[in-house]
């Protein structure tokens, strides 16, 4: 790849990592076995419940300068500092075990997080096992789910895990992977079309596209945003009725009661923008309002039911790309003819900081996905080649972009609506579906199955549904 053609990683992007500890701030020494740590007291108060308790407490160790902590292991205090402190570091097999065990120790939330952050299929069953031995709840929940998603693959591995391990992964069902067409709002007279206003899912076992809901008749997803938060699916904005005025409607889809409820509108409506979920907050970002791009962004706080306004981007912009990676948030602002921007939202700092820049020759249009940590960005080729579907690859960790050989699916836009789904990523359009192993930076096709008979685009995603016993009325096959 011609160096010239991609910029190098902004550090402001890498600005929440920092050092493991600002010497100039530590007022508190903790020796753990042989090692004695600097430690700023605020921070240990601040992300472990265990230190919170005792600075708290008015016993005499909350008023001294140094503490011994008994029974635990310095790697793995070392490596929570690290966290506490806004580092991501990579770690080991051993390392996930004492980071482990000093996270329930200590009830270090911010470290149980960044584990499961970095669940992936090589070290899921460790993680799974040893959060179940120390306890760690959250880390233990998400590993099943992970290890269930991916069960074809780590089936043979599963069976050296402890028969109750195997059986309460067993006992979860799956992610299935859900579509929808695009439809604006209905009124009265476009009732004869309602039949079509459906959410589906597809059965991988059996090969078809079954109906899981209906829309409402007051929800649009023409130019919505459409984001899955813990299991729910939300829709907000988006173009309606005939007149195509930006909707002004926000809705959620709860999957296990099968209701949809309307939510408090936006203080903005828009169009053709881009929805994200993050830690009981959605985003909602850019778009459009009567043809003028915007530039502002806001935020649903899910628990308080509240919108507010954060930080803007660093320029308007409809119709652009996001994804999550290592739980962060990052979005595509596409320049024509050839530049791409990733930026990442830094939520403790409410900004936005430039993470990378892509220049490639006439592309056009994108979209794009997060696996491990890595982000693949897809896009059009050149004006000579409008159908071929290329892609690129950028690590957040070493900060470098790998353009990937060949093509994916090429044709009538087949990769420009992707969901990822442990180590697999799923594309469809009308004329099949299509999972994709992802190994080493490099898309295997991995199976085919039916494509999703709807014409127009399509939103993508994935929800963990019901047992299909419990979801009467909702499994009725769409034609073809």
């Amino acid at each position: 790849m011609d160096p010239s053609s991609c910029h190098g990683l902004e550090v402001e992007a890498k600005v929440e990592q920092g050092p493991l500890v600002d010497m100039q701030m530590a007022d508190l020494r903790v020796r753990v076995e042989e090692r004695v740590f600097a430690v700023d007291r605020t921070l240990l108060e601040r992300g472990s419940e265990y230190f919170r308790a005792l600075f708290r407490s008015g016993m005499r160790d909350c008023q001294q300068e140094d503490l011994d902590l008994k029974g635990l292991n310095a790697r793995g205090f070392a490596i929570a500092l690290d966290v506490l402190a806004g580092g991501r570091p990579t770690l080991s097999g051993d390392e996930i075990l004492e980071a482990v065990e000093c996270a329930v120790f200590l009830q270090v939330e911010p470290l149980t997080k960044h584990l499961v952050n970095l669940l992936n299929s090589d070290n899921c069953l460790l993680m799974y096992h040893t959060a179940a031995m120390f306890g760690l709840l959250e880390l233990y929940n998400s590993a099943a789910l992970f290890i269930r998603d991916m069960y074809r693959d780590l089936e043979e591995d599963l069976k050296r895990l402890p028969e109750e391990l195997v059986e309460y992964v067993e006992s979860l069902e799956p992610s299935v992977f859900v579509a929808v067409g695009t439809h604006s709002s209905c009124t009265s007279t476009e009732l004869p079309h309602a039949a079509t206003r459906t959410v589906c899912y597809l059965n991988e076992d059996k090969n078809c596209w079954k109906v899981l809901t209906e829309l409402p008749m007051e929800v649009s997803t023409s130019m919505a945003g459409v984001a899955v938060l813990e299991n729910k699916l939300y829709i907000v904005g988006g173009l309606c009725g005939v007149h195509k005025k930006a909707s002004e409607s926000f809705f959620c889809y709860d999957v296990v009661t099968n209701v949809w409820s309307a939510l408090a509108s936006p203080q903005q409506p828009r169009y053709n923008l881009m929805l994200v979920g993050h830690e009981d907050h959605l985003y909602m970002i850019g778009g459009e309002y009567e043809r003028a791009l915007m530039s502002s962004v806001e935020r649903y706080h899910v628990s308080a039911g509240t919108w507010s306004y954060v930080s803007d981007l660093p320029r308007p912009v409809s119709g652009g790309a996001c994804t999550k990676a290592l739980s962060r948030i990052f979005v595509c602002l596409w320049k024509p003819m050839e530049t791409t921007e990733i930026y990442e939202y830094l939520p403790s700092r409410d900004r936005w900081a430039l993470v990378t820049t892509l220049i490639r020759h006439q592309s056009y249009g994108h979209c794009m996905v997060g696996h491990r940590d890595d982000l693949y960005v897809m896009r059009n080729g050149p004006s000579d080649d409008f159908l071929r579907c290329m892609m690129d690859c950028y690590s957040l960790t070493s900060g470098q972009w790998t353009p990937l050989q060949g093509h994916y699916p090429n044709s009538r836009g087949a990769l420009f609506t992707a969901a990822v789904r442990g180590d697999s990523v799923f594309t469809v359009n009308r004329t099949a579906t299509q999972e994709y192993t992802v190994t080493n930076k490099t898309w295997k096709q991995r199976a085919q199955l039916k494509g999703f008979p709807r014409s127009g685009s399509m939103w993508t995603f994935f929800l963990r549904l019901p047992k299909a016993d419990t979801m009467p009325g909702r499994n009725s096959v769409i034609d073809s």
